[in-house]
């Protein structure tokens, strides 16, 4: 019999995080539509950069096994080769106290979002290859043991299908087919040189489903019990704010404090 698939819930840290995108702050794939006023960004978010503690110590209560983490890489590494080590220490802080609830926790380190000086046909350049590398092995060698799991890319193909195909995200490309392909390609061949690399290898997820809150709680059921050996990822423990924002979260805020916003039902599958 095959073990349950260990449940997740993720924190998308554009998203939540704040502090992106403004005059001073970490640039990213974004900030020139933002600069443009075609959409807006998330501002100052849930402030959760700050405040992480505040909504990580109600996931225990909630049944999952860990949380999914995006560590931004625009975050730590804003400008090319500029290494932020206080922005590394923060989210070492945020995994840790994550750990001392007794959860597991796998980190992302490119999820909807990237460093604008990677440019907006980032996954077209070849040279920006070589850097996804060094900044994994970087993340495994700060973080070591403390992080449980590690996801390169969280969704590689609906970063290539909105910005390629749908143009609902950076580079807003529409049906571009080729580019799409091979933009698909470089990211698979990044992860399999990654998924052989001596010191990253060892840490990355073999296999996750990602999944919303719009599925119906027995279907979380079926998945736990037909994806065994693998994490599952539900989308998200918080709603966040700008273009990257989730359609929900099991958490909103509430008088300033943040309390759990999902079904009885919902919640009943999740424990």
């Amino acid at each position: 019999m095959t073990d349950r698939a260990r449940l997740f819930v993720t924190l998308e840290g554009y998203a939540v995080e704040g502090g992106f995108d403004q005059v001073g702050e970490p640039a990213t794939c974004y900030s020139p539509t933002i600069a443009l006023g075609q959409h807006a960004g998330p501002g100052a978010a849930d402030d959760l950069w700050r405040h992480y503690e505040s909504v990580l110590e109600i996931v225990p209560s909630l049944g999952f096994d860990g949380i999914r983490l995006n560590l931004e890489w625009a975050r730590v590494e804003p400008r090319a080769d500029e290494i932020d080590t206080a922005a590394l220490a923060r989210y070492l802080e945020v995994v840790r106290y994550a750990r001392s609830l007794g959860l597991e926790v796998t980190v992302v380190l490119i999820d909807a979002v990237w460093p604008a000086w990677l440019g907006q046909e980032a996954w077209l350049l070849p040279w920006v290859a070589p850097y996804v590398v060094a900044h994994a092995r970087r993340v495994v060698e700060y973080f070591g043991d403390d992080i449980t799991g590690l996801v390169i890319f969280a969704q590689p193909d609906e970063l290539v299908a909105s910005g390629y195909l749908r143009s609902s995200a950076p580079p807003w490309r529409r049906s571009a087919l080729s580019d799409a392909a091979f933009a698909h390609a470089q990211i698979a061949r990044i992860t399999d040189d990654l998924r052989v690399d001596d010191l990253v290898g060892a840490k990355l997820v073999p296999s996750s489903v990602v999944m919303t809150l719009d599925a119906a709680p027995e279907d979380i059921l079926i998945a736990r019990n037909s994806h065994g050996g693998s994490e599952i990822y539900l989308r998200s423990l918080v709603r966040g704010s700008g273009p990257t924002r989730v359609s929900a979260g099991l958490l909103a805020q509430h008088g300033g404090h943040w309390r759990v916003s999902a079904s009885e039902e919902l919640l009943s599958a999740l424990r």
